[in-house]
């Protein structure tokens, strides 16, 4: 693993932050989607972005 690519343990402890539901992985996108919020937060450098400002709305 490269020191950029986003861990996927890291899903046990994240959960969005506008709805505390749990997160799930789009390794394809780089983004953790949360499904009742309809957003995605990007991952950079393999950091999740956890900011509604930063999430995009799902199609």
């Amino acid at each position: 693993m490269s020191d950029h690519s986003f861990d996927p343990k890291m899903l046990e402890a994240l959960v969005c932050p506008m709805t505390q539901a749990t997160l799930s992985y789009d390794a394809e996108k780089q983004e953790l989607i949360s499904k009742p919020a309809n957003v995605a937060f990007p991952i950079r450098d393999g950091i999740p972005v956890m900011l509604m400002d930063e999430a995009r709305t799902l199609d």
